[in-house]
């Protein structure tokens, strides 16, 4: 496994143990570059205007189209070391 799998990896468990709960704005952003990271570019039809939650995900992912997965893994690994 590469050093930066592992690290992310790594940086993926931490993420659950951080010290305190991120803002909404830093959660989507985390799951943003989770989701590039591992599946890739963002697909399907955008969720429609009454759900809000599935809504603001695709549209954070959304963002990140055509961004490598190892760019997002290390934009990840820096972020989650940002919030420990």
């Amino acid at each position: 496994m590469s050093d930066l799998k592992a690290r992310f990896e790594q940086a993926v468990a931490e993420s659950k143990t951080l010290p305190e709960k991120p803002d909404n704005m830093t959660l989507l952003k985390i799951y943003a570059l989770y989701k590039q990271a591992t599946a890739g570019d963002v697909e399907g039809e955008r969720p429609g205007m009454t759900d809000f939650v599935a809504r603001a995900k695709w549209d954070a992912w959304n963002a990140l189209k055509g961004k490598s997965a190892e760019e997002a893994m290390q934009e990840y690994i820096d972020l989650i070391e940002s919030l420990k």
